[in-house]
C-alpha cells in the first residue's frame, strides 16, 4: 500500500510524524479518511478521535478542534489540543470535560449554547470510543 506523510501538532508539541497508510478525522463537516493521492484541501476538525494506520499498527488520539491540509506532501493537522490514546486517562478527561462545560455556562446566545452542547456531545462521544 502507499504511503504519504502524516504530521500532527499540538501548541504544545509535536504529537505524531509517520509514513501512513490511512488517516481517518473527524471533520467538521463529517468524518472523512485520507489514503495517499488524495485530492488536496484544508477543513477544519471537531473534537473526536483520529485513527492514524501505520506499517500494520492502528494508533488514535484525541483531539479537540483544529485544522487539516492534506496537500501533495501528504498530510498535516494542527489540533488545538491533541493527546494520545496512551496518555490519555481520567485527569485529562476531567479537564476536558470542564472546558466544554464551562463553554456551555458562558454561551450568551441560544446558538452559542447549541453549539457548546454539540461540543460536549462530541467530546463524551470521544470519550467513549477511548474507554
Amino acid at each position: 500500500m502507499a504511503t504519504f506523510k502524516f504530521e500532527l501538532v499540538s501548541p504544545e508539541r509535536l504529537i505524531l510524524s509517520v509514513d501512513a497508510d490511512q488517516v481517518d478525522l473527524p471533520g467538521s463537516e463529517g468524518d472523512f479518511g485520507v489514503l495517499a493521492g488524495h485530492a488536496p484541501f484544508l477543513t477544519t476538525l471537531k473534537t473526536g478521535i483520529i485513527t492514524v494506520k501505520a506499517g500494520g499498527v492502528s494508533s488514535r488520539i484525541y483531539v479537540r478542534g483544529g485544522f487539516a491540509d492534506v496537500n501533495v506532501t501528504g498530510l498535516s493537522v494542527l489540533a488545538e489540543k491533541a493527546v494520545p490514546e496512551s496518555e490519555f486517562g481520567p485527569t485529562i478527561a476531567e479537564t476536558e470535560l470542564a472546558i466544554a462545560e464551562s463553554g456551555l455556562a458562558e454561551a450568551k446566545t441560544e446558538e452559542a449554547r447549541d453549539l457548546a452542547v454539540a461540543a460536549l456531545g462530541e467530546m463524551k462521544t470521544a470519550f467513549a470510543a477511548l474507554a
